[in-house]
């Protein structure tokens, strides 16, 4: 009895939880700076597909499971890729519109040429058999090889990254939480203020800006 007692306390002891040494919760968004250092590394190492997810996953700010799941046609009409797009959420099952910007266009272009994608197709096929298109898990490594690439620490980073990002710049530039609210394709504005951080946020610059 006691011998199994020992035991047990001994595997408690050297059990380590799934989130040590790891930042759970929100995913950090990326700076400005970070974006271009990004996006000039994948433009340098001609990685086409990269580029083409990275800058569509900054300007659609879509979860990872609607951004892998995208098909050509969602945004391109033959060859001509369009300026905005809308796609129905999986998690919602509510519409959401977002821009594809120039750069983003560019990108896209150079992408479906090189890997001869057209209409009902995946835009990000995947390289594994057993799945038609880039898995979440797939995508979320992507994204840590993109941080680790400029040097950063991988772990406050995730996918969310990619949607949060310019969610919050926006946020910052404008403080029009409306708009943010619908180009994020949330119900409710309480998520999009929890989602930005917004009263974190606030508080601090206030504790900034006060002298005691």
């Amino acid at each position: 009895m006691g011998g199994n007692h020992e035991t047990n306390l001994q595997k408690a002891a050297t059990h380590i939880p799934w989130n040590k040494g790891k930042l759970v919760g929100q995913k950090a968004p990326l700076r400005l700076k970070e974006i271009w250092a990004i996006r000039i590394r994948l433009q340098m190492e001609q990685r086409t597909r990269d580029l083409a997810l990275f800058n569509l996953a900054i300007d659609s700010k879509l979860r990872g499971c609607d951004l892998t799941g995208l098909k050509v046609s969602a945004v391109a009409q033959g060859n001509r890729i369009l300026p905005r797009a809308i796609v129905m959420q999986q998690k919602t099952k509510r519409p959401v519109q977002f821009e594809i910007t120039e750069q983003t266009r560019t990108s896209l272009a150079s992408w479906m040429e090189k890997a001869h994608l057209a209409g009902n197709q995946f835009l990000f096929p995947s390289r594994l058999t057993s799945s038609p298109h880039l898995s979440t898990r797939q995508y979320a490594r992507i994204v840590e090889s993109w941080v680790k690439s400029i040097g950063l620490d991988p772990s406050p980073y995730g996918t969310h990254t990619m949607r949060r990002t310019k969610a919050t710049l926006i946020y910052r530039r404008t403080k029009n939480l409306r708009a943010v609210q619908l180009l994020l394709g949330h119900t409710k504005l309480e998520s999009t203020v929890r989602y930005l951080g917004i009263e974190v946020d606030g508080a601090l610059e206030i504790a900034e800006q006060t002298e005691v």
